[in-house]
């Protein structure tokens, strides 16, 4: 069975600090050249009909680099934001993000309110950056919130289920991803959207994220559409 376009894409965006290494530069120079393949899939997905699109552009656990990245890379994204934005309002492209938006620098939550606040009536492409984000953080503020509510009496244990737990989520009102793609060639997932994943269509790309481009984008969604998705029952089911 070939599925049709995803409606929700997202992309661990890796390799920017390999394809740097390669040039002789420093780790930054490969975060510059990031931003014209953001450029390049978010006007692809927005051109296609694609109604969401996560980027993966900074975990809690990239707060361990080394200090002059991080200031470089938060700097980069208030920069990034500023001179996106009219190319956001011409793709007809909503802004948001997820995350934990409080731990970002007060200029970067400052750039980010601006451009969602822009952009918040635009009804093409959602495009999502996940920063100072990973989903153990986001699965663990969800319990929080859950037992905080049990604890208040707000809530009956006993009323938890899946459906409920998504409701804490910071993607609560998204829907989860149909395909998720790495750049790279690395084979693991880093603590990306670990509870929406569950029956996501993966698609691994040797090309480092500075060279993604939108034919890339094009093949990982053939790939997608190829695939039969069974969800735990057999092919019989599903082609019946």
């Amino acid at each position: 069975m070939t599925s049709g376009l995803p409606r929700h894409i997202a992309a661990i965006m890796d390799g920017n600090g390999r394809w740097a290494k390669k040039k002789g530069a420093a780790r930054i120079f490969g975060h510059k050249n990031a931003i014209k393949a953001v450029r390049e899939v978010t006007e692809g997905c927005a051109e296609l009909g694609v109604e969401f699109l996560t980027l993966y552009a900074f975990s809690t656990e990239n707060w361990g680099r080394p200090i002059e990245e991080v200031s470089g890379l938060m700097e980069l994204l208030v920069l990034t934001i500023k001179k996106e934005l009219k190319t956001l309002l011409n793709n007809n492209v909503r802004l948001t993000t997820i995350g934990s938006f409080q731990s970002l620098p007060k200029k970067c939550q400052s750039e980010l309110m601006e451009a969602m606040e822009m952009t918040k009536d635009n009804t093409g492409l959602t495009l999502i950056l996940a920063l100072s984000y990973s989903g153990r953080w986001e699965i663990t503020e969800a319990v929080k919130q859950i037992a905080k509510e049990v604890q208040h009496g707000d809530l009956m244990a006993s009323n938890i289920n899946e459906e409920l737990i998504g409701q804490y989520l910071q993607t609560r009102d998204i829907p989860d991803p149909e395909l998720l793609i790495r750049t790279s060639g690395e084979l693991r997932i880093s603590n990306f959207l670990l509870w929406q994943i569950a029956y996501t269509e993966i698609y691994i790309t040797s090309k480092l994220w500075p060279d993604f481009r939108r034919e890339d984008l094009y093949e990982a969604i053939q790939a997608f559409q190829s695939r039969e998705r069974r969800f735990g029952r057999i092919s019989e089911q599903v082609n019946s």
